[in-house]
Order: structure tokens, then C-alpha cells, then sequence
């Protein structure tokens, strides 16, 4: 007759390899990466947005009556008056045909200075646009 001894031992508990946690910080870093990629496209989206500006038309005025802006930048004039509006350069770099309400003109920036303009409509009506270059100095023009 053969004895057996019942043995209550249980195996080792599985232990994770050494590489579980380097794979756990390469999983972090590469979320981190992940993330830091989202946040340059997000920010790259806002400095996008913000190369475009509007100046409000209403009430015989153009609002804001200043605006700085960098050089590049598009800037947009929305009529909402309810009569017709322009807005014409004072040294003729733009001009825009007669904005009904709702109508939009918009005219891009593209060398530092400063610009007056005006609606030829109603000469009273006048606003100025001074672009900067990048670094933040103006050129008179």
C-alpha cells in the first residue's frame, strides 16, 4: 500500500516580468507624446484663427475704430447697419464696393504700417488698421 502526502502548497503567484513596468512607463510616454501632439495642432489651430479679424459696422461707425494686427493677418468689415456702407484706404490700397447690410469685405495685411480708412459713403466714418510684423514694431507707411 503506496502513502501519499497530500501537500497544500500552491504554486507562486505569477509575478510580472521586469519589462511589465517598462512597458507601463513606455505606455505614458507615448500618451504623453499623444498629447503633446494634440496640443501643438490645437495651438497651431488657435495662431490660425487668429490670423483673421472683424471690425463690426453699425450705427455710422466702424468698431473697433483701432486695430493692431500682425502682418498677414485677414481682416473682414461686416456691414450691419441698415443702409450701405464702404470702406475705402486713404492712400487707395483697398477699396470696397458698397456694402449692403450683412455684406462682408475683407482685405489681407501683408506689409507692417499703419492704414486709415474710411467709408466714402458717409467720410465722417473713419478707422485705422496698424499691422506689425511679427516681432511687434510698425513701419509707418
Amino acid at each position: 500500500m503506496t502513502i501519499s502526502t497530500y501537500s497544500a502548497h500552491r504554486p507562486p503567484s505569477p509575478r510580472p516580468s521586469p519589462l511589465w513596468g517598462e512597458g507601463v512607463r513606455g505606455g505614458v510616454l507615448a500618451a504623453a507624446l499623444v498629447l503633446s501632439v494634440i496640443g501643438a495642432a490645437m495651438f497651431a489651430a488657435a495662431a490660425a484663427r487668429s490670423a483673421e479679424m472683424t471690425v463690426m459696422i453699425d450705427n455710422f461707425t466702424f468698431n473697433p475704430p483701432r486695430l493692431t494686427i500682425t502682418a498677414g493677418t485677414t481682416v473682414t468689415w461686416d456691414n450691419e447697419d441698415d443702409i450701405p456702407h464702404t470702406v475705402a484706404s486713404s492712400t487707395r490700397v483697398f477699396r470696397s464696393k458698397a456694402l449692403d447690410t450683412s455684406d462682408k469685405f475683407s482685405f489681407t495685411f501683408a506689409t507692417p504700417g499703419v492704414y486709415e480708412y474710411f467709408c466714402s459713403l458717409h467720410p465722417h466714418m473713419t478707422g485705422t488698421i496698424v499691422v506689425e510684423t511679427t516681432t511687434g514694431s510698425s513701419v509707418p507707411q
